[in-house]
């Protein structure tokens, strides 16, 4: 075998295993909370995310920032220094959280901003008390000169170029030559300091500009999973990369796939047009081919509705995508994303805005407010999607059919669909006018909860209850003015 092959083949493999989240106990989905501290979401993992049956959390950037008037969410997304101390927290309450999450079952994937610094915003102060002088590309906290910038500093106007794309600045933050040395050894330190710390993976930031090979090389040069932490050996961190390609472009998302999994910016954009009627939820009865769509493959593809850029228009989508602040086709989106078995899906949990610049709830002094609940929801300036009763109940439904096929699927041609999951699971979708039609669910005979309405307690349905007959076949009725435009059966809702 040659040497060219050996090192193809090592590097196919490095990929593979680089797509894997390293879910624990079955489970099948990831929530973003959205700029909460590390000790609240240490709590969020034993109080709710674990005992609901989660599998990860996407935690805000966890290095250092720029303070910035005002304290934007976006401060976060312009880096002062490696060192982990943000407004979630120190390293060590990092730590705890990783390893308290772990205990219920909740893995830690960190947003990694490595393909800039900050913008010219003087005076440059971090969150850990460090300074810079970004005039002169002097980040003494790394530390990192001009030397280590894309020189001469340009800004980004082409997209059709790809050079310009990823040598240029985005929105003039300072950019990071990768292919230099220093920087790739200043990034591995980093990657493998919060790995060592037993993360699972990372979520790149800005990929899209950012040379494939010179990231080919940090994610190759970064260390195993810790085995200390419970993972195997030989595992990979889990790699998913945020590259927005709609068409058109110069830099496609599918320059990415063979380094890890890359974030579909498509699949939000295609359901917020389906669920707010623009288009006609039969078509995607097509969804399991992916190239009529011009989609990443289910392998390749972490998937949303919505991310904390999009749902302020920012990024890709514009007024199609879909937020907390549309709760019913919301709601209907991820239930269908949940339900459907494409790519890995990631729940988006937010905090209420309506300045798009706004940060997260924080008192005077801009130190982040931890959520309150009640009743199980967040009630002070949090929106806490991933504890929505319809939305926590889908995720449980996608842990109990992994790996089911679709199967009787049903449409009314136009803006109703339904469709089962082997015999474990059911769902119909009804976006507009009233369905009701005896459907094949392929479910055993019984009486079941739908968990979009309610749920089994004490034996009895809280919501909807639906007569499955001998045959599978049961009467489904979704109306128009119902709160809820879903139903969703599956085998542990039966009474």
């Amino acid at each position: 075998m040659s040497a060219f092959v050996l090192i193809f083949t090592s590097f196919l493999a490095i990929a593979l295993a680089q797509k894997d989240p390293h879910y624990m106990d079955g489970r099948t989905t990831m929530v973003h909370l959205f700029e909460w501290k590390f000790n609240d979401i240490a709590k969020e993992c034993e109080d709710f995310l674990g005992p609901m049956g989660y599998g990860g959390v996407q935690v805000s950037p966890v290095n250092e920032n720029l303070i910035i008037d005002k304290r934007p969410w976006y401060e976060r997304y312009q880096p002062l220094s490696y060192k982990i101390i943000s407004r979630s927290g120190t390293e060590s309450e990092f730590k705890d959280m990783i390893e308290r999450c772990k205990k219920v079952g909740v893995q830690i994937y960190v947003d990694a901003v490595i393909n800039h610094m900050t913008a010219d915003i003087l005076p440059a102060y971090g969150t850990g008390g460090t300074s810079a002088d970004p005039k002169d590309f002097s980040y003494p906290g790394v530390p990192y000169t001009s030397q280590d910038f894309h020189t001469p500093p340009c800004q980004i106007q082409n997209y059709n170029n790809a050079t310009e794309v990823r040598d240029c600045e985005l929105s003039g933050l300072h950019d990071l030559d990768q292919s230099k040395e220093h920087v790739r050894n200043e990034i591995i330190g980093f990657f493998n300091r919060i790995t060592d710390l037993g993360i699972a993976g990372l979520r790149i930031d800005a990929a899209k500009h950012m040379w494939p090979q010179d990231l080919g090389v940090i994610y190759n040069r970064t260390k195993n999973l810790s085995a200390k932490a419970g993972f195997l050996p030989s595992a990979r961190p889990y790699i998913y990369q945020e590259v927005i390609d709609l068409g058109g472009e110069a830099v496609s998302k599918f320059e990415y796939t063979d380094l890890g999994n890359v974030i579909e910016f498509q699949y939000g954009i295609i359901l917020g047009s389906m669920f707010r009627g623009q288009d006609k939820l039969a078509r995607l009865e097509t969804f399991n081919d992916p190239k009529a769509w011009r989609m990443l493959s289910p392998d390749d593809a972490l998937v949303m509705v919505d991310n904390h850029d999009n749902q302020r228009g920012h990024g890709a989508g514009g007024s199609t995508i879909l937020t907390y602040k549309d709760p019913k086709p919301y709601k209907m989106a991820i239930a269908f994303m949940l339900a459907y078995p494409y790519g890995h899906p990631r729940i988006m949990s937010s905090f209420a805005f309506t300045d798009p610049n706004k940060g997260p709830p924080a008192d005077s002094d801009g130190n982040i407010i931890s959520p309150e609940i009640s009743n199980g929801q967040c009630v002070n300036g949090w929106v806490c999607e991933h504890r929505w009763p319809q939305i926590y109940h889908m995720a449980h439904f996608r842990n109990l059919v992994n790996d089911e096929p679709v199967e009787n699927w049903w449409t009314d041609g136009k803006n109703q669909i339904a469709f089962s999951r082997g015999s474990k699971g059911f769902i119909a979708l009804n976006v507009e006018g009233d369905l009701s039609e005896k459907l094949q669910t392929g479910l055993p005979a019984g009486t079941y909860c739908d968990v979009m309405t309610g749920n089994v307690v004490n034996g009895q349905c809280t919501g909807k209850s639906v007569q499955v007959d001998s045959d599978g076949r049961a009467l489904i009725e979704i109306l128009s003015d119902e709160s809820e435009g879903a139903l969703a059966l599956h085998i542990q809702a039966k009474l």
